[in-house]
């Protein structure tokens, strides 16, 4: 078995030279005995999975040395091979390729809320250095998820699977990748979410089964428009994949019926001019659904790709999706960075107005500028790419800004201070809300002045991670002072309640122990409840016996705990939004009373938009190792047909969900409506339930109910 993989690597090989090919077998030879009487879970030789990885690199022709380290990035981890064992057999490049990949391995990208945000920064700063080893990783990955089935353990299977799903497959995307993505999302979906998966693939086949040659016919009658304008192109057409399904149903609150189009054409071309050619003449042919037209040629996505899309009431009365790219294009969309690549010098990427690579150095400059953990994992998450829209200054310059992007992102983009200082915004001269949505094409001038500062519900509407982390920074800024204040007081009257004396030198010994220069931070982290006064007093005194420490814990009924409230502060979640572990939550601070808990949507907001000292940025805590249940509501619409409710109830158990309440709303011949109340985990949690519920043929509507 290993000699037929070996050999089909060398004919996959073909491309580079008979100097290259020397390299590669070098390799092989090099890992097979470093990995000699290895094997892996599903009992075959180590080897193979390497060999594997390779095979995977050659089809994007990566270079030898990419190849070759694909086939040694696992000795320095699983075998007695060193890094200058690797060096002084296939000199420094090589050898580097190995190092990155042993280094992301090292720090492995477990879904750990404590680690995530940190080990993705290292997968990132090592791509930035030569992005051939992410290329690697992305391989090997792929490979992995291909055998994953023969992981006997569940709870391993699924955390890899959520791992490819939140690092892997969006890395994938970003840098253009399309059939490695959607393999990894695939097999990922499938180990997550059998019961969904099966569920969107039965009712994709009997939708086929219903009209079995619809997509070759769809094609036949598009071929035959465009012969007849002496176009001679090629069309592909495929239905769309479950995990793109899911997505659309658990992100666009649409039931599986709602899904408009299912099936996706792409028409390759042999130029630019015929791809526009194409496009006029199926919206002369057929009815085109407004709004979603795009032109990605005239203005590319971040990652280089480059394409024409539109959705129209196609042949057979069908919805369809149609792209329409030229040879190249669709070389760059399939294969991304790796379709031009350069064989003869490494691809460094030093160049950071490059615009394929842009995104790198700029993910890497937010993640610096994270202030805690939290934050960090929220800005390294690469979900923060969507579909760019292009908007124009008062001078015509433009500006590249993700899909439902506001005035307020706009206004940091062009400067941090110019953001800061926004009053108001005029869209195409004419004056709009900072909330407004941008769109294509709109010009976008900011009002500014200097009274003015950030407002804290532009969190709620900017869409931008750096946006974001700039208001929360400028009111972390402005409430410093007052946690210092804050604090100063707390640690001065218990270090006077317990008779000691919080005198310079027991300050110096403070800042010492704590290892501060400047004991206001101290004050700050009181202030914030981020140290106690007991646990000051205690550092500098070990000797000292507090007996009655307990009545200065957070008393609350609420187990639930949050993070940004200073100590003995008392908390209730709004009965207005009723937020749930997951949701993006504020507090307001409200005399005698203590802080309300609001999503960060909530109407209710509004009313404290000109009380910014009331507003407190909280989380969710996540230290937590016990999940603390929330109850949810949703609201069902329902077929009246024998078992329907049943179903529901199943898939609810099916998805961990615990039924706490259900109340029947409205009774018809033909359908009923219900509130279900369901504890649930956290917000993801609750959102995969209702996915999975809009799955059920007999779910007409569902929505989650806040308040």
């Amino acid at each position: 078995m290993i000699k037929e993989k070996i050999k089909d690597l060398e004919n996959l090989t073909k491309y580079l030279t008979p100097k290259d090919v020397e390299i590669i077998s070098n390799a092989i030879s090099f890992s097979q005995n470093a990995h000699h009487n290895q094997l892996r879970q599903s009992g075959e030789p180590f080897i193979i999975h390497p060999i594997e990885v390779a095979k995977i690199l050659t089809t994007i022709k990566l270079d030898s040395s990419a190849i070759a380290a694909g086939l040694l990035h696992d000795t320095i981890e699983d075998t007695n091979i060193s890094l200058k064992d690797i060096t002084n057999n296939f000199g420094d490049q090589i050898s580097e390729l190995v190092q990155g990949l042993t280094k992301i391995s090292k720090f492995s990208l477990k879904i750990n809320k404590q680690k995530l945000g940190e080990n993705y920064r290292k997968l990132i700063l090592a791509s930035t250095k030569d992005l051939r080893v992410i290329l690697i990783k992305l391989a090997d990955r792929l490979h992995n998820m291909r055998t994953i089935s023969f992981i006997k353990d569940e709870g391993k299977k699924i955390n890899i699977s959520m791992e490819t799903l939140e690092i892997f497959a969006p890395i994938a995307q970003r840098l253009g990748m399309k059939e490695w993505q959607d393999e990894l999302e695939d097999l990922s979906f499938q180990s997550i979410n059998t019961d969904a998966r099966k569920s969107i693939i039965d009712r994709l086949s009997y939708l086929n089964a219903k009209d079995e040659n619809i997509i070759d016919e769809i094609r036949y009658e598009l071929k035959k428009n465009f012969l007849s304008e002496d176009i001679n192109c090629k069309i592909d057409g495929r239905i769309k994949s479950a995990y793109s399904i899911w997505n659309k149903i658990k992100n666009k609150n649409i039931s599986f019926e709602q899904l408009s189009d299912i099936m996706a054409f792409r028409v390759i071309t042999n130029s630019t001019r015929e791809c526009y050619k194409c496009l006029g003449i199926i919206h002369r042919k057929y009815q085109y659904i407004p709004g979603r037209f795009k032109d990605f040629i005239s203005s590319p996505k971040s990652n280089g790709y480059r394409a024409l899309h539109t959705t129209v009431m196609g042949p057979k009365n069908k919805k369809i999706e149609i792209q329409f790219r030229s040879n190249v294009m669709n070389q760059i969309a399939d294969y991304g960075v790796a379709a031009h690549w350069k064989y003869k010098d490494p691809k460094k990427i030093k160049e950071k107005d490059t615009k394929e690579y842009k995104w790198m150095h700029e993910l890497v400059d937010l993640m610096n500028l994270s202030l805690n953990q939290d934050e960090l994992i929220e800005n390294s998450k690469i979900n923060v790419f969507n579909d760019e829209i292009y908007v124009f200054t008062p001078k015509g310059d433009l500006i590249e800004l993700p899909t439902n992007a506001t005035p307020i992102d706009f206004a940091y983009a062009i400067h941090t201070q110019v953001g800061d200082k926004c009053v108001g915004v005029k869209i195409n001269e004419k004056l709009q809300p900072l909330k407004t949505i941008l769109k294509n094409g709109d010009q976008i001038e900011i009002i500014t002045s200097e009274e003015s500062q950030p407002s804290p519900l532009w969190e709620r509407f900017a869409v931008t991670s750096k946006v974001k982390s700039q208001i929360r920074r400028f009111f972390r800024s402005k409430k410093r002072d007052e946690y210092i204040i804050f604090g100063k007081e707390i640690l001065n009257s218990f270090f006077n309640k317990e008779n000691y004396d919080l005198n310079e030198s027991t300050l110096i010994k403070i800042k010492n122990e704590y290892n501060l220069s400047d004991i206001d931070d101290l004050y700050e982290m009181i202030g914030e409840g981020r140290v106690t006064a007991l646990a000051v007093i205690k550092k500098v005194y070990p000797e000292f016996n507090y007996k009655n420490s307990k009545k200065f814990e957070i008393q609350s009924k609420n187990p639930i705990r949050l993070k940004g409230l200073t100590a003995g502060m008392s908390y209730h979640l709004a009965g207005c939004c009723s937020p749930i572990k997951g949701d993006t939550i504020v507090g307001i601070v409200t005399a005698g009373i203590g802080v309300a808990v609001h999503t960060i949507d909530c109407e209710t907001l509004s009313s404290y938009s000109d009380h910014p000292e009331r507003w407190l940025n909280i989380s969710w805590d996540s230290s937590s190792q016990n999940p603390i249940l929330s109850n949810s509501r949703i609201g069902v619409v329902l077929k009246n047909q024998p078992g329907s409710l049943g179903k529901v109830t199943t898939v609810i158990a099916k998805n961990n969900g615990n039924i706490s309440n259900i109340n029947f709303t409205i009774r018809k011949t033909d359908f009923f409506e219900i509130i279900i109340d369901i504890e649930v985990r956290d917000a993801n949690h609750l959102k995969n339930i209702i996915a999975a519920l809009r799955l059920v043929a007999e779910v007409s509507t569902l929505e989650r109910i806040k308040g």
